[in-house]
């Protein structure tokens, strides 16, 4: 890379400002970058349509790769016929509802309405304008304007501006250097995934089966190792209300506040010793939160009092994310969690070493996820960091 040009120009777009960037580069509206085409969806009535080898690419699709690779939907070659192809390498961005998601086409597709897809024109490359436009999301989002559906019509869209380097070799290269960190950011992704994927397949083998038994016995929730016992979560807990706390109250303090979701706040003062275990009461329900310090769990919560000696906090705490108490709620007007079906749930009971053992694996797992995740979203903070640079020419990449 090099140092930036000494010279800048401003950038003409009072609706949309860009600021300044390098007197080599130009600013284009989207249309002047390639064809901008809104998706169709072919008549979902019509079975000769759907379920062929193309894919169908809607808003769910485009998670954060940057390709859409697999689509829950696919159509026919009659279906594509009825729609508008966008091909391989095409940008994808959402302009109905979930406005500002990007993508990019890994093969022709069909994309529904909500999708504007630009057919990038030759001396445009089309990754360049992915990240430039992806760098730009939010001013693209604050076109949709605050509305219940927030949509960006095709013609608005089609203005929207880009700074571009007039060096198709320039538009490569910042692409080529912001691809290797996205494929980073990738593989920490998919490295996180499988760690999660590792930590329920242990989490239902160690808290159903133990660690190491031979011998089981059947038992009204099925085998269980010999040596464990079954119990009532009523015989092992009570599950105590939350107190409510003004929204104002929450802005200062050092205890956190949980609400059904996890922390929502700070207050001055705890109304409980933790650590400890809250579990969503209405809103979330039968969300299960691990709180380290001490702690007040408002009114949308129930916090955990353990009955008995025998039972080890944290494993309780495996235990009860495990039982899945996100269905014992109550079809009112305001669902919440039905403390009476939660008491009545039966679970294995191992002893206390074996409780700490099955949650010290656990914990090493969490432990794991958790740099994992660190590293992830240093790699992103560094992707935003490049991003600032390159795509508004701070920094310039060499090119020979």
């Amino acid at each position: 890379m090099t140092e930036n040009p000494k010279f800048y120009k401003e950038t003409d777009f009072q609706e949309s400002p860009i600021g300044k960037i390098p007197k080599e580069w130009v600013t284009k509206k989207t249309k002047e970058l390639g064809e901008v085409v809104t998706g169709i969806t072919p008549s979902t009535f019509v079975k000769e349509y759907w379920n062929g080898n193309y894919p169908f690419v809607t808003p769910t699709d485009m998670t954060n790769s940057k390709y859409v690779e697999k689509t829950e939907r696919t159509v026919t070659a009659k279906g594509l016929e009825r729609g508008r192809i966008v091909p391989k390498d095409s940008v994808l961005v959402t302009c109905i509802a979930s406005v500002g998601k990007m993508a990019m086409a890994f093969d022709d597709c069909l994309t529904n309405q909500q999708i504007n897809a630009i057919i990038c024109m030759e001396g445009v490359n089309p990754h360049y304008v992915y990240y430039a436009l992806g760098f730009r999301t939010i001013t693209l989002k604050s076109w949709a304007g605050q509305t219940t559906n927030p949509i960006i019509k095709k013609s608005l869209f089609e203005e929207f501006p880009v700074p571009l380097p007039t060096s198709q070799l320039e538009q490569k290269k910042i692409a080529e250097v912001l691809g290797v960190v996205d494929l980073a950011v990738a593989k920490a992704g998919e490295v996180i995934v499988k760690t999660e994927r590792l930590k329920k397949g242990l989490m239902q083998t160690l808290l159903t089966r133990g660690i190491g038994h031979r011998e089981y016995k059947q038992t009204p929730i099925g085998k269980i190792p010999k040596e464990w016992d079954v119990s009532k979560l009523d015989d092992i807990i009570s599950l105590e209300y939350g107190k409510g706390l003004p929204e104002n109250s929450r802005i200062e303090g050092s205890y956190p506040v949980v609400g059904s979701n996890g922390i929502v706040g700070y207050h001055k003062e705890a109304l409980v010793k933790g650590p400890g275990i809250v579990v969503g009461r209405k809103g979330t329900i039968g969300a299960v939160s691990w709180i380290d310090e001490d702690f007040w769990p408002i009114d949308t919560t129930y916090y955990v009092k353990i009955k008995r000696s025998d039972v080890f906090l944290k494993w309780l705490f495996f235990e009860l994310a495990h039982l899945n108490l996100r269905r014992l709620h109550l079809s009112d007007v305001v669902p919440g969690l039905k403390r009476e079906l939660a008491y009545s749930r039966r679970l294995p009971l191992p002893p206390p070493p074996e409780q700490q053992k099955i949650a010290g694996i656990i914990m090493a797992i969490d432990r794991k996820l958790s740099i994992e995740r660190e590293g992830k979203a240093r790699l992103e903070q560094i992707k935003r960091g490049l991003m600032d640079l390159l795509l508004t020419g701070k920094v310039r990449v060499k090119v020979d």
